[in-house]
């Protein structure tokens, strides 16, 4: 014979059931269905499944901490790869070009040229932006001498 369960003999949160979990909030607005927020995404109802039979999370992913010996490290290994490739490229245009230049004339290699042409722009960039990097200091100087010292009226 088969017994009918009686609403007494289920158990209550809490009460008579070690494999009771309550149900877990997704923390979105409900859709109806109890699905935990780390659960499956193809709408499963794991909150009913025991804890034994749960599958295990797996361990946290870990903090990727940026440390300056990190950074220091990726710049030089940037800066050994640009400066093969630049002496690639000096060495594929050994080709002499004819350079004038406010009346000066001289025969260079064409990698060389473009290499010292190269490095007189960023030359060129950086005073520029020296420039600018001190107006911007000096305005800022200004602003904290106005603020501490109020005018009187």
């Amino acid at each position: 014979m088969t017994q009918q369960p009686n609403h007494q003999d289920q158990a209550k949160p809490g009460e008579g059931r070690a494999d009771y979990l309550p149900p877990v909030s997704t923390g979105r607005i409900s859709t109806g269905r109890n699905v935990p927020a780390s659960g499956p995404v193809d709408g499963t109802d794991t909150s009913r499944i025991p804890a034994s039979e749960r599958p295990m999370p797996g361990p946290a992913p870990k903090e990727k901490r940026v440390t300056r010996a990190g950074m220091v490290w990726v710049s030089v290994a940037t800066a050994l790869v640009l400066l093969v490739l630049l002496i690639v490229f000096i060495l594929q245009n050994q080709d002499y070009v004819q350079v004038r230049f406010l009346g000066l004339e001289g025969a260079v290699s064409l990698g060389m040229a473009l290499f010292i042409a190269a490095v007189a722009g960023g030359v060129l960039v950086a005073i520029a932006g020296a420039a600018r990097i001190i107006q911007l200091r000096t305005a800022a100087h200004r602003r904290a001498q106005a603020v501490r010292t109020p005018t009187v009226k």
